[in-house]
């Protein structure tokens, strides 16, 4: 047989192109639509006509919907107590319900041992961190994605028998969190934290942590992480400061810490240095007025102003131009070459505030003096002003314009640390996902510069650094000598080393104020959770882990420095691949943001809310007036109706489905409502399957894949072929083709073929024969329901779990788990894999959509069944259709199939359509069909294969076609041809049929 070469060719795609093909069924379907909805209206008018009475059986009708909409959860599961396995109705209920199939699962999850990760196993070990969120976070898009993908993975290895750890951890975020605490403690006291003081402005924090803090770890449980909390941390906990203290001591000993003046990012609302990851920049592109935190009136931006110094005994003057008016007011001097002997000192002193000083150079122009910056203006220096582009540097936590300012801080040197971080990508230690990011790290680390890491905070780690004040110094200020510092894990050990290090001198010691950045914690997490500086049994089986998994954003801020710490402190990578998941934006493609409605809280898509909520939780923000307008009117736009209750499932599998976006993705929220549609499909296949398994069906222990029944034998090949792209997928982390490959199998291949045409064979009477057909085909389907559960598993945990649960288990069985999520994920059995029947298949399914093509185009109600000829140009291509009559009757919705062969000619009457050149389809309509409208569509088919013949022609008889155009191509292009010369005889001889009846007709 040669069934393999049958299915569709190039040369049918240029006569049929597949988009052109959808739309013609969608126009059809939407014709099919009107037509319906026409019929209804028409009854609906004979009914009134006929009064206002109903018919009984419209009674009837009604009275049943009535009962059925009333009892949609007719069997409600009995309630589970706390932390035991779900409790679940011996029925399904009708309809899926995320909130009802989501309860109790994840208790019970969390105290069975399912998450616990074992040091003294002696399996693989597969290892992730969560990024730590911050303590003062709350549950975000970004947080939702991150999560569906790591939770994905973790179930898959675990399932995939790997030893898994998914660390949770919570990051103190220093800044954010003394931000939050010292709004609280004005709002309630009106105290700021230098009326409190250092110790219980820190008590306080720690307060409000106890309190508040770590709420987005809860919110994980809602989305189904499966973290193993047993070894839950804090970044300022005892075990992760001592780590701290002591990459912090040992990277000051090796020379790689430092003190020093440089240049730093100064927030003077905050009054600390802050890091590059935390200044937004702005581009402005014109005179711009902007609100200044501190500052009651809108400061200029974007404005380059001239002014002049005038030279002392009337020289001249000099012309400054720049974009920050106000540090004229601290000029004292101008410097000019040694050899030039003109030269001013200026002397001012104004006690205002720097922005104030943008309206000096207007001040010095006019011949008032202002009493509000003192007397002693001088006149006549301003020159004019000029729009300038800039990009202006605010703090991403205050909203303060930020200064470049020259300050004493602790500094790591970063050079040699990121040469090797390069090095470790350039020779496989460290993979990075997807490779484009490669470029950027690799451009990041070459130039890197050395990192601030102090602060001059409160809330966090403090310097393990002390300032030791020697009796005579000559400048008592402290820090002012660079090489008085000592180093120490304690105060004992700074002794002991100030003693060293100054012997015989009198001294008192100091510690530094300043704080850590929280970046510099952070990027030792993927050893300090492990227990390090402690040589722990979870240091030596979970380190180096396996994988970081965060967001391209933070690339270079949190994952370079865990590499680069890694790499130094522990002589190894901290993981072996980073994968970088897109930023989430609206389906617009907008960034999230409050001020304009878009921000979408997966908890609200999960539980869902009406249009009423998402306004109400725009009022408890901080927009202003107008803001708040705009923002509503984009939720508006947005949601008219709020968001519909999707459930968790449902949200994960969207997330994770859009990681083929690039860097973003534009969130569709209907996309997630789709996917909750899904899951009743889903729910409805199970159903199905209990309701004709039966109360007595035993899954069998072997199944014999020989004597299946055709229809078995593809889904099981089908489903191979699924598990194959699934696994592959994954492992390559390609998670949108591996939910493509999940869903399309369910979707297309389980759901939409295989059930519709095993219907028979279960509602068929129990003879010798079909009994022994209706027993091969249960035990097929609960494989595949078993196997096709476990294949979606790490993407949709809850609805799987329940689904499983539910299934018949063999008594006894103890291969079967407790859990799905213990189970074995599936792997491709060799004896399911027929390509062959999947080959049969690929025929049978164009045959099925032609016929479908037609029954649209003469808009056939689902209840008439019409007669279907398939007039087959070859005996093999005819043996396929004829041994799988059945399967395409039942799956086009037809009364009889009959396959001819090519000297047997349809019955006159018939539409026709053109599967390809070996097959056309036929089918019965007497009294449906035109002759005069048939043969008008066969001559424009006859017509566009003549252009494409004529082409394809004139394309191989150029001049030295034979001699330039590659073997390949030739053998493509006459097999387009000979193609189309058959459909071309398909035409003919369905012209021939419809001239018949034509002249019959007449």
């Amino acid at each position: 047989m040669q069934v393999k070469e049958m299915p569709q060719a190039d040369g049918e795609k240029e006569e049929y192109p597949e988009k052109k093909k959808k739309k013609e069924e969608k126009a059809r379907e939407k014709e099919l639509k009107k037509l319906k909805a026409a019929q209804k209206a028409e009854a609906a008018k004979a009914q009134a006509e006929k009064g206002s009475q109903p018919s009984k059986k419209a009674e009837q009708k009604a009275a049943k919907k009535s009962v059925s909409d009333e009892n949609q959860e007719e069997y409600p599961d009995p309630p589970t107590p706390l932390g035991e396995k779900k409790r679940l109705a011996p029925e399904m209920a009708k309809a899926y319900n995320p909130s009802t199939v989501e309860t109790a699962w994840y208790q019970w999850w969390e105290k069975s041992p399912f998450f616990v990760a074992d040091a003294n196993s002696k399996k693989r070990p597969f290892v992730i961190v969560l990024p730590p969120p911050n303590v003062t976070g709350a549950l975000h898009i970004g947080h939702g994605l991150m999560s569906a993908i790591e939770d994905t993975i973790i179930r898959w290895r675990r399932m995939s028998g790997y030893n898994t750890l998914w660390v949770p951890g919570m990051d103190h975020a220093g800044i954010a969190t003394q931000v939050v605490v010292e709004k609280k403690i004005m709002r309630d006291r009106g105290l700021t934290r230098h009326d409190l003081g250092r110790e219980k402005f820190v008590a306080e924090v720690w307060k409000w942590k106890e309190e508040y803090g770590g709420t987005i770890l809860n919110q994980e449980r809602r989305l189904g992480a499966t973290l193993d909390w047993s070894r839950e941390c804090f970044t300022m906990d005892e075990k992760r400061s001592n780590a701290v203290t002591e990459a912090f001591v040992r990277l000051y000993k090796q020379g790689l810490i430092y003190r020093d003046h440089r240049l730093v990012n100064w927030d003077c609302v905050l009054r600390t240095a802050i890091s590059d990851i935390e200044v937004d920049y702005i581009d402005i592109n014109k005179r711009t007025l902007r609100k200044v935190p501190g500052y009651k009136n809108p400061v200029e931006f974007g404005v380059l102003t001239s002014f002049a110094y005038p030279l002392e005994e009337g020289l001249g003057e000099i012309v400054v131009a720049t974009t920050r008016p106000e540090t004229m007011l601290g000029d004292t001097a101008i410097a000019v070459h040694p050899t030039d002997q003109r030269y001013m000192h200026l002397h001012k002193k104004f006690a205002i505030h720097p922005f104030d000083g943008r309206k000096l150079p207007i001040i010095c122009d006019s011949e008032l003096v202002n009493p509000e910056f003192g007397t002693g203006a001088v006149k006549g220096l301003y020159r004019g002003s000029v729009d300038n582009e800039m990009r202006l540097g605010t703090c991403s936590r205050s909203d303060d314009v930020v200064e470049p300012m020259i300050k004493p801080q602790w500094f790591v040197n970063c050079s040699d640390m990121g040469r090797e971080a390069c090095e470790a990508v350039e020779d496989g230690r460290l993979e990075i996902i997807p490779k484009q990011y490669e470029a950027e790290w690799f451009r990041w680390l070459r130039n890197i510069r050395d990192w601030c890491i102090s602060r001059q905070l409160w809330w966090g780690h403090r310097v393990p650094a002390w300032y030791a004040s020697l009796e005579d110094d000559s400048y008592k200020e402290f820090g002012f000598y660079n090489d008085h510092w000592v180093v120490g894990r304690n105060e004992q050990e700074a002794v002991d080393e100030a003693n060293a290090k100054f012997p015989g001198k009198v001294y008192h010691i100091e510690q530094d104020p300043d704080v850590l950045d929280t970046w510099f914690s952070s990027g030792l997490f993927p050893f300090s959770v492990m227990g390090w500086p402690e040589n722990t049994a979870d240091m030596k089986t979970f380190y180096p882990t396996s994988l970081l998994e965060t967001g391209h954003d933070i690339l270079f801020f949190w994952v370079a420095r865990m590499v680069m710490l890694g790499m130094k402190i522990t002589g190894s990578v901290p993981f072996k691949q980073v994968y970088l998941h897109p930023m989430v934006r609206d389906a617009h493609g907008r960034k999230m943001s409050k001020s304009l409605g878009n921000v979408i809280d997966p908890l609200e898509v999960i539980n869902g809310i009406k249009l009423e909520g998402l306004h109400k939780r725009l009022e408890q923000g901080n927009l202003d007036r107008n803001e708040l307008e705009i923002a509503k009117a984009g939720q508006v736009k947005d949601f008219p109706n709020g968001i519909t209750e999707c459930g968790t499932d449902a949200l994960r599998f969207a997330l994770v489905a859009y990681t083929a976006q690039s860097d973003k993705i534009n969130l569709d929220i209907q996309r997630v409502v789709g996917y909750r549609h899904w899951c009743n499909k889903l729910w409805n296949a199970i159903r199905f399957a209990m309701l004709n398994l039966g109360k007595d069906f035993v899954p069998c222990k072997d199944l014999n894949v020989g004597s299946l029944p055709f229809g078995c034998k593809w889904i099981l090949t089908a489903l191979n072929k699924a598990i194959s792209k699934t696994v592959t997928a994954m492992e390559a982390y390609e998670f949108s083709d591996a939910t493509s490959a999940v869903y399309s199998w369910w979707q297309y291949q389980l759901c939409d073929v295989f059930i519709e045409i095993i219907k028979p064979a279960m509602s068929a009477d129990d003879n010798s024969t079909s009994a022994e057909i209706k027993q091969s085909t249960r035990d097929t389907l609960w494989i595949c329901l078993d196997t096709g559960l476990r294949l979606l598993h790490p993407f949709m945990p809850f609805v799987t779990e329940e689904l499983w649960q539910r299934l018949p288990q063999r008594p006894g069985d103890a291969s079967r788990k407790e859990s799905i999520m213990i189970s074995d994920y599936p792997a491709a059995v060799e004896e399911w894999t027929n390509d062959d029947i999947e080959s049969q298949m690929a025929l049978i399914e164009l045959t099925v959509r032609s016929i479908r093509s037609l029954r649209m185009t003469y808009l056939l109600q689902p209840k008439q069944r019409p007669e279907a000829f398939l007039l087959c140009k070859t005996d093999d291509v005819a043996v396929v259709l004829e041994k799988c009559a059945a399967e395409i009757c039942t799956l086009a919705t037809l009364a009889s199939v009959k396959v001819l062969r090519e000297s047997d000619a349809p019955p006159i009457g018939c539409a026709v359509n053109i599967v390809n050149e070996q097959i056309s389809t036929y089918l019965l309509l007497r009294g449906q069909v035109d002759a005069e409208v048939e043969l008008s569509k066969l001559s424009k088919k006859k017509d566009d294969i003549s252009r494409q013949q004529e082409a394809l022609s004139k394309k191989m008889n150029i001049p030295g076609y034979n001699e330039k155009v590659p073997a390949h191509i030739q053998e493509e292009n006459l097999a387009k041809l000979n193609k189309l010369m058959a459909e071309m005889n398909i035409i003919e001889e369905a012209n021939a049929n419809f001239e018949k009846l034509l002249v019959n007709s007449r």
